[in-house]
């Protein structure tokens, strides 16, 4: 990009002050800065947290990362919000059970042979962050493979899906209540497991914290925690595992021996 942006600089189609813009490391909205060099730094564009910020925010942000070519991605977001954005950029999709605002481009999408990640949802009413997991996961270029209501209170539906979770690169595992689970997978699984506290539950679930210290305090190996209702912070971290293994994988192949 450097190359090209120099190159247009001394043809003369690129005036220094264009130059100068497009090679800012961050875009000053004013209300705003945009980082436009997240990608290079962590691979991932600047995701956008919907949840305090109005239509009027979010739109000159969703243009600023697009005008650089990023994937756009919105949490957290209403469905009036959400709608009144989609005014400006209609090719926006909304998906209402994860709250997430998104550009679908299959073109940037590269199927891979080597995996996908396992999202796995202990109730119905933990959709909402499970699928916030999985869009998060797929809008960053993975395969995704959903495995809803296989709680443990009813333990023979996880079994019954025992080989394909086994086969993940890693799992992403959501759940309220007591937030058993993920032990119960941890400890089926030889990769990573990403545990996911909900707060759904009683009264003494205390909005999700038993869950959060349940998972903590795993003794199965081989679970890390993020917070509570964080399905975005799964999703993310997994795409991290899940590119790691790809790399490895690639690398094994191209292995000449």
């Amino acid at each position: 990009m450097l190359e090209e942006i120099l190159i247009q600089v001394q043809n003369g189609s690129l005036s220094v002050q264009e130059a100068k813009e497009k090679l800012a490391a961050y875009e000053d909205l004013g209300f705003a800065k945009v980082d436009h060099h997240r990608k290079k730094r962590q691979g991932f564009p600047e995701i956008i947290y919907g949840e305090g910020k109005t239509p009027e925010q979010i739109i000159p942000i969703i243009g600023a990362l697009s005008s650089r070519g990023n994937k756009v991605l919105v949490t957290r977001i209403s469905k009036e919000k959400a709608h009144s954005v989609q005014q400006t950029f209609p090719e926006l999709i909304y998906n209402e059970t994860a709250q997430i605002l998104f550009r679908n481009d299959p073109a940037e999408k590269k199927e891979s042979n080597n995996g996908y990640i396992a999202v796995i949802c202990a109730g119905t009413s933990d959709l909402r962050v499970a699928e916030e997991a999985a869009i998060t996961a797929e809008v960053l270029g993975s395969n995704v493979h959903r495995i809803y209501d296989v709680g443990v209170a009813g333990i023979h539906r996880l079994l019954s899906h025992l080989e394909e979770i086994k086969n993940a690169t890693v799992s992403v595992v959501v759940a309220g209540m007591e937030g058993a689970l993920p032990s119960v997978v941890g400890g089926l699984v030889s990769h990573p497991v990403i545990a996911v506290p909900t707060s759904i539950g009683y009264g003494a679930n205390f909005n999700g914290l038993s869950a959060l210290l349940t998972m903590l305090n795993s003794c199965a190996s081989g679970i890390s925690v993020v917070n509570i209702d964080n399905g975005f912070g799964g999703g993310y971290n997994a795409v991290q595992i899940h590119q790691l293994a790809q790399k490895g994988a690639e690398k094994n192949e191209n292995t000449v021996f």
